[in-house]
């Protein structure tokens, strides 16, 4: 059945205008940034199957490259929705309350919430001013983690732009493995000695799981 053909109120672009957007469900929050369906699923058909595969914590966090590997979703529906998810991030971002104090990995960990469940590794940079205060929060990697993906530049550029005094860095562990590998304690120590150059102290490593983290200052590997 076509969209056009459903009754209005069933419609999800008709049902935000009548009742607001609170009122709809995930899928149909999703079938109006993705607009038309494919040749053998409407619009909302296919929302509820994205939905389905990628719940929205999951499907915010995936690059361009993934969303255009998904069934029905095309270059102009994958650049449709990372726009729409960075737009919030952004938004979110300028709106934190900036007096969120990281006094120790615990306050850290509670600010990586949505990274602890995914597939893939997601690398995630908390900028902190001179007080220990959140500025931002910003993910600089997916993927597995190495040289190529998570190189100092890409880390302290937004550092500096956003004057930040201080970072921790962070990255989960699908596996649910939080002990550090060579790779992760490479690039610890890379981030430290460019920190050290740049006056931006690099605070923590930390590697997350679902159920724990550790702290590599606290295992030795930060001085």
């Amino acid at each position: 059945m076509k969209i056009k053909d459903l009754p209005l109120h069933l419609r999800p672009r008709e049902k935000l205008i009548e009742k607001g957007s609170s009122a709809l469900k995930d899928h149909e929050l999703l079938a109006i940034l993705l607009r038309t369906g494919t040749k053998h699923k409407n619009v909302l058909q296919l929302a509820e199957s994205i939905i389905r595969q990628y719940p929205p914590e999951v499907l915010i966090q995936i690059s361009f490259k993934e969303l255009k590997q998904i069934d029905g979703v095309d270059i102009s529906k994958a650049s449709s929705l990372i726009a729409a998810f960075e737009f919030t991030s952004r938004a979110f971002s300028k709106n934190k309350d900036r007096s969120t104090c990281i006094e120790s990995p615990e306050d850290a960990v509670r600010e990586l919430g949505n990274i602890r469940n995914l597939k893939k590794e997601h690398f995630v940079v908390l900028f902190l001013n001179a007080r220990n205060q959140l500025i931002q929060k910003e993910t600089i990697s997916i993927g597995t983690l190495n040289a190529s993906l998570v190189h100092p530049r890409e880390v302290f550029e937004p550092a500096i732009r956003s004057n930040a005094a201080a970072l921790i860095v962070a990255h989960n562990h699908p596996s649910g493995d939080t002990n550090p590998s060579e790779a992760d304690i490479r690039i610890t120590s890379q981030l430290v000695d460019a920190g050290g150059i740049l006056g931006i102290e690099l605070v923590d490593h930390l590697i997350v799981t679902s159920t724990h983290f550790v702290s590599l200052k606290a295992e030795g590997y930060i001085k």
